[in-house]
């Protein structure tokens, strides 16, 4: 079925002038659904990359749930534009949350915001405290929601101590004999490898509360207003049970890097804690009255987690012979690596100065 054909199954205003692909999203495809009328919105209609979210029907019902929350806490507040402040599902004519065609994919529709940007690279402190701003205003808003916890989506997403035996295993099998050429890598993640197990076994003593995490805390999944000040957080579909050290340690790995996350010139992978002390001014100014004290103090940890755990899977998928992420050569996986391990060296490097920050606010 064609994107027109799917959008008249949709219960949305206005007459339909045109469906244009939008976005650079890797996992869903997205479209822009435009409207003739000028008191109509617009709506943006996506594809659910159902081999990823194998479980549509509890991906739908979580984002509901939170939304539905999201929108509570913004009446109660008396916001404004409040279409703006929160993603907008829109229902099927049958009132279901998704549809799913006859070639058996599913889909699904929210309101298009308008007048909002993102950006792929932050280049200031501003922008790094409103990313920071932006996840702990959304850790704040779900902190409360009632009912059961979130479906998981992903199980063990996060769980970094999964990862690790995982990672074992891997390298004791190494299936298609690339262990010789990443020896240097292994031992350095092997000799690191306690250490990271540290926030799941916190958390299975019950020294920090498990809670509602957005998992996916990439700066381009914050929308701004034409003043950089925050609107919403969008992408929710790892929105699931976990740790708050998570996001801001995500946030931080992806967005206080002063490379890329392949970087080949690992001259060019450091944190810049400039960069850094914004995300956690900003996550902080929004969540220091709800988080406990050993939360705060998983904070900066978090940052260096988020970061050995994605060093563990790029060089499990390179043992493995590259089958999870994409690759553009044969090395990719390896570039990715090396890039993160450096990045972990440079905020061993900088520890100290990272809790302080932490201490500080």
């Amino acid at each position: 079925m064609t994107p027109e054909q799917i959008t008249s199954r949709f219960a949305i205003k206005g007459t339909v002038e045109d469906i244009k692909p939008f976005g650079t999203g890797l996992i869903n495809t997205t479209y822009k659904v435009k409207t003739e009328e000028e008191d109509a919105p617009n709506y943006l209609l996506q594809i659910i990359n159902h081999h990823i979210f194998q479980n549509v029907p509890e991906l739908t019902r979580n984002i509901k749930r939170v939304t539905d929350h999201i929108r509570g806490k913004l009446k109660a507040q008396k916001t404004t534009d409040i279409d703006r402040r929160v993603l907008t599902p829109i229902e099927t004519l049958d009132g279901e949350g998704f549809f799913k065609d006859d070639e058996g994919r599913y889909w699904r529709m929210f309101l298009f915001i308008e007048g909002a940007r993102s950006y792929d690279q932050l280049t200031n402190a501003k922008q790094a405290e409103a990313g920071g701003r932006a996840f702990g205003q959304f850790q704040k808003m779900v902190s409360d929601l009632p009912g059961e916890p979130l479906y998981p989506i992903i199980p063990g997403f996060h769980n970094t101590e999964m990862r690790i035996n995982n990672f074992k295993k891997r390298v004791e099998k190494d299936p298609v004999g690339r262990l010789k050429e990443v020896k240097e890598e292994v031992d350095f993640l092997m000799e690191r490898s306690e250490e990271y197990k540290k926030i799941v076994q916190m958390g299975k003593e019950g020294k920090i509360p498990e809670r509602i995490v957005h998992q996916d805390t990439k700066f381009n999944n914050v929308l701004l207003d034409e003043n950089d000040e925050v609107l919403c957080v969008i992408d929710l579909d790892t929105v699931m049970p976990g740790y708050v050290c998570y996001d801001i340690g995500d946030a931080i790995r992806n967005g206080a890097n002063t490379g890329k996350e392949d970087d080949p010139n690992l001259d060019n992978v450091n944190i810049n804690m400039e960069l850094y002390e914004g995300f956690i001014k900003g996550f902080l100014q929004e969540t220091k009255e709800i988080l406990t004290p050993e939360e705060k103090e998983t904070l900066a940890f978090g940052a260096k987690l988020l970061t050995y755990e994605q060093a563990v899977r790029f060089l499990d998928d390179y043992i493995d012979g590259d089958n999870y992420y994409k690759t553009e050569s044969p090395e990719h996986n390896l570039i990715r690596t090396r890039a993160q391990i450096k990045l972990l060296k440079s905020m061993e490097e900088n520890w100290e100065a990272m809790q302080k920050i932490v201490n500080e606010q």
